[in-house]
């Protein structure tokens, strides 16, 4: 046989195995999909069960209708479970007396949705206005928030849809299930939260591969090199990334010199790192900080280590002030007090002050859990609206802050060093969901340049 036929013979060959190779069948052991599939029923399973009935009564909502239509799901559709929807589906719960919430999945279906445990009807065959009718509920709640956007998933087209087709007196009973969806979202079963600290640990362990000479190679590496290696690590995984491409960049005298662009990274930068992955329908928001050696440096320079030392002072600080059981605007006030008597100066957001004490912005910790920035209590001053809720065991918060301390071989500049890392709030107050950032990551200075990132 010549060159030619042999050569086309493998070509053709190799084309039939890549085709046929999703057909042979897949190792158990391998079926990575079903079982993060099966550990979110589990979660859904058990939020119904614990969580809806609480937050559907504390809002004094009988009926809660959720509506999908193709193309266009809404914001808890993972929540929910996801299915087929052909035009319009509805999740329907309904407060019909005793421990349990009713549960119907109405022209949604699919393996996926009728086979996640979760639901007591699953049906394509049905009337909306029957189904509510038989119901009665008195207060019908549906997601419509001016203030929190994945409480807004109901479109106009939709809610006059449900007007006209429900008619009165259903219409009247309309109300916002603005609320209700933030204590739905933010109150966790303790399956959520393994799975939370899951993701968290993911994202500790590749922000840390990330800011290591295993990625960046001083006088070669970009950062935008960093930020993309961090992209394929998602793929290879599976994941998803809280706030798309992650920020990558180098804080100096001036502040923030560059992000996730073209700049070589050299001996002497402070680099920085804020980014989260997405698993199991949770999101995270984390930042890790590191030092770039010099040749001839072992450690940090002596200012920048003070910093951050002084950072991690700061934060213990704050987290040991937040208490649940009052509002998270109380939270804070409790927070900037605490950091006065430790010493500090609260500050708002990147106005730090030529004075010689460590400057806080600590008005930054937020809800964090289904998306990077959640949509619970949050103890954030761009969530006025969330500020007023109470904050409650079980909430997820991304304790965010930032401290700025003077660094003399930077002629006395303050250097903004930040922090983040999320906790659940507990009866003793916050507490870390993985291992929260403690040290200053350094990276060596490689004489042996030319190494490109995979």
């Amino acid at each position: 046989m010549n060159r030619v036929a042999l050569t086309g013979r493998i070509a053709r060959a190799g084309f039939w195995a890549a085709l046929l190779l999703p057909l042979l069948p897949v190792p158990a052991e391998s079926q990575e999909a079903r079982r993060r599939w099966e550990r979110m029923n589990q979660m859904r399973r058990e939020k119904f069960d614990v969580v809806l009935p609480e937050v559907m009564r504390e809002n004094g909502i009988d009926m809660w209708i959720t509506m999908r239509r193709e193309g266009l799901d809404d914001p808890l559709t993972p929540d929910f479970g996801p299915g087929y929807v052909n035009p319009i589906g509805y999740y329907v719960f309904t407060d019909r007396g005793g421990e349990r919430i009713e549960r119907a999945a109405l022209g949604i279906g699919g393996y996926l949705l009728a086979g996640n445990g979760a639901y007591d009807i699953v049906t394509g065959n049905f009337d909306l206005r029957e189904f509510i009718a038989e119901r009665d509920p008195e207060r019908i709640g549906l997601n419509m928030g001016s203030n929190i956007g994945a409480a807004d998933g109901l479109s106009h087209t939709g809610y006059q849809h449900l007007a006209e087709t429900l008619g009165e007196p259903w219409a009247s009973r309309f109300v916002s299930a603005e609320k209700l969806v933030s204590d739905f979202r933010s109150r966790r079963v303790a399956s959520e939260i393994a799975g939370f600290a899951e993701a968290g640990e993911i994202s500790r362990e590749l922000a840390e591969r990330a800011l290591s000479n295993e990625v960046v190679t001083p006088g070669v590496t970009t950062l935008r090199d960093v930020a993309w290696w961090l992209m394929d690590r998602l793929l290879e995984r599976g994941l998803g990334s809280s706030f798309g491409f992650p920020s990558i960049y180098i804080t100096g005298p001036e502040g923030i010199e560059a992000t996730s662009s073209d700049r070589i990274i050299q001996g002497g930068d402070v680099m920085m790192i804020d980014w989260g992955v997405c698993h199991l329908n949770f999101c995270t928001d984390m930042k890790r900080v590191a030092y770039v050696l010099r040749p001839e440096e072992t450690e940090a320079m002596p200012g920048v280590q003070n910093a951050f030392d002084r950072a991690i002072e700061a934060r213990e600080v704050s987290r040991r002030a937040i208490r649940p059981g009052i509002t998270a605007r109380e939270n804070m006030d409790r927070i900037g007090a605490a950091l006065t008597a430790a010493g500090f100066n609260p500050i708002p957001f990147n106005q730090p002050t030529g004075g010689p004490q460590t400057d806080v912005t600590w008005e930054g910790h937020h809800s964090v859990g289904n998306l990077g920035h959640g949509i619970g209590p949050s103890i954030a001053t761009w969530n006025p609206r969330r500020l007023t809720f109470e904050v409650v065991p079980t909430n997820l918060l991304a304790i965010e802050m930032f401290a700025y301390t003077a660094v003399p071989e930077w002629g006395g500049a303050k250097l903004r060093v930040p922090l983040e890392d999320d906790a659940v709030v507990t009866e003793r107050g916050a507490e870390w969901l993985y291992p929260a950032n403690s040290r200053l990551l350094l990276i060596k200075s490689d004489p042996a340049a030319g190494r490109t990132v995979s």
